[in-house]
């Protein structure tokens, strides 16, 4: 420990003994580096802190009735990348800070500079609080710049908002344009197959096997049916011809009435047709109406041949051929059921022609019908998922356009906290304190200047080190004994050393208060 003393006092004296070269070196430092400080601008910061409120009511009370953006994700974005390019020219405009800028190569410098003075911090573990900061040597200007900054992120965060919803409703009405249009061409091909192939288009698969079937079981049916019509009609045929019909004379007074045969059988069979449809429906029925008229034009009609035979008679001088009133009874009904029979055999095979034309076009249609079913299925099946896409976009676009007025109406908020506030001291690195970094610098040069100083211009000041350094004995020491001049020359240059120094301290003081009071004139 005391040779660590002896050392450090060593050193000491060393510096001490080349005082005037470290304090010549920490005038020329102190005078450079106040120069320096000098120059360092006094800057202004101004600050502003918003809230973006993303929670609302609106949103859960909508949830599933409107499209729901991620309002999170992008406030998150759009804080960073609000600090871009084209904001930042819109804030030199809005702040006029381009008012004496003439030259591009200038214009491109302040926005550069401006880009790397904005800050925007915040935003951390979803606390939504953005602060706004931007340093510039006019406190006044540096605020316009946070205001203008301030005004972009919110008006840009509204109006991107809605810019992006319209933009999706008008890409979502233009899918529902074109999709309506191609539902509209598959609904005129499906129209047009059907009536091209109109009574094939639908009959495949086992229907169309089924028909088939029961046509061909119809078919028989209608066969047996016919033949047991025409054995009855034989039958009536056979009965008709061994009967023989009996004249009785006419009653005196009595009425002559002349019979019309196939009218008279064809009125039999409509009434019996008569009687069997009003036991089953009303008056008012289609077919009874229809059967009701038949009779009255089939009476009308014989009633005129009638009066034609009545006629032709009279002119001839004969009477008419008496008739049913005096004609075998027995004979008559055998009459009126082979007309029936007649009628029904007729009307079975028509029956039975139909079938059999059925039959024979369904068989034709054999080899179409799956080729046909085939393509209308695949026409089907394009309508089909063409017609649910537009009905999604649909009801996407009704979402989307509830969504548009959740985001106008229950949206993002922003709320300033803290308006645009610049404060009334400087920001560092301000200049007093760059006056006091020369000032230590200056001393901190001096300092190393003597002791590099008495490093290379080494001299011995006791017994001590110049026996350590020369290796050899010491065999004596001379003390000096100091005059009166010298006594004086010595207080004189330390009295000089002593008024460089407070020289040096007093010329910092004066400098570090020079800069405060013009930190305050400018605040």
């Amino acid at each position: 420990m005391d040779e660590l003393l002896q050392q450090a006092v060593t050193v000491l004296r060393g510096i001490w003994h080349r005082r005037w070269i470290g304090l010549a070196t920490a005038w020329l430092v102190g005078i450079v580096a106040v120069t320096f400080a000098l120059r360092v601008p006094e800057r202004y910061e101004a600050t502003a802190r918003v809230y973006v409120d993303t929670q609302t009511l609106l949103r859960p009370l909508m949830e599933g009735l409107s499209i729901q953006p991620n309002i999170d994700q992008q406030v998150v974005l759009l804080s960073r990348t609000l600090i871009s390019r084209g904001n930042v020219e819109k804030v030199v405009r809005m702040a006029d800070l381009d008012l004496g800028v003439n030259t591009a190569k200038a214009r491109e410098s302040l926005i550069d500079a401006v880009t790397e003075g904005l800050k925007l911090g915040g935003g951390q573990n979803n606390s939504n609080i953005y602060t706004i900061s931007y340093r510039d040597a006019k406190p006044e200007q540096a605020r316009k710049v946070v205001q203008s900054l301030l005004t972009i992120f919110v008006e840009s965060s509204l109006g991107d908002k809605r810019q992006d919803t319209r933009a999706a409703v008008r890409f979502v009405d233009d899918q529902i344009k074109q999709y309506e249009e191609s539902l509209r061409a598959a609904e005129d091909r499906l129209k047009d197959f059907r009536l091209k192939y109109l009574g094939v288009a639908g009959r495949g698969g086992p229907d169309y096997f089924g028909r088939l079937a029961q046509m061909s079981a119809n078919i028989d049916d209608a066969r047996r049916e016919l033949r047991a019509a025409e054995e009855a009609r034989d039958a009536y045929k056979r009965e008709l011809a061994g009967e023989t019909p009996i004249l009785l004379p006419n009653a005196p007074g009595a009425p002559t009435v002349v019979a019309v045969p196939a009218i008279d059988a064809r009125l039999a069979t409509l009434r019996s047709e008569l009687d069997s449809l009003t036991r089953r429906f009303t008056d008012q029925h289609p077919d009874v109406i229809a059967t009701r008229r038949s009779i009255q034009q089939l009476e009308a009609q014989r009633e005129e041949e009638l009066a034609a035979m009545r006629k032709a008679a009279a002119a001839a001088g004969s009477t008419p051929t008496v008739t049913a009133a005096n004609r075998n009874p027995v004979f008559q009904q055998l009459k009126v059921n082979l007309a029936e029979s007649e009628a029904t055999v007729a009307s079975l095979r028509a029956k039975l022609s139909s079938f059999e034309t059925q039959y024979a076009q369904l068989k034709s249609e054999a080899r179409l019908v799956p080729q046909v079913e085939a393509e209308y299925t695949q026409l089907n099946r394009d309508y089909e998922i063409q017609k649910r896409v537009y009905e999604t976009l649909l009801a996407r676009k009704e979402s989307a356009t509830i969504g548009e007025g959740v985001q106008d109406f229950g949206g993002t908020q922003f709320r300033v906290i803290d308006p645009p506030r610049v404060g009334t001291e400087p920001v560092p690195p301000t200049r007093r304190m760059a006056v006091a970094l020369a000032f230590l610098a200056s001393l901190a040069a001096g300092v190393v200047a003597a002791f590099v100083a008495s490093q290379i211009l080494s001299t011995f000041h006791d017994a001590r080190t110049l026996r350590e350094i020369t290796k050899r004995p010491i065999l004596g020491m001379v003390t000096m004994l100091q005059s009166e001049p010298l006594a004086r020359l010595r207080r004189r240059n330390n009295l000089l050393f002593a008024g460089g120094v407070g020289g040096l301290l007093a010329s910092f003081f004066a400098v570090f208060a020079l800069t405060g009071f013009l930190a305050r004139l400018v605040a």
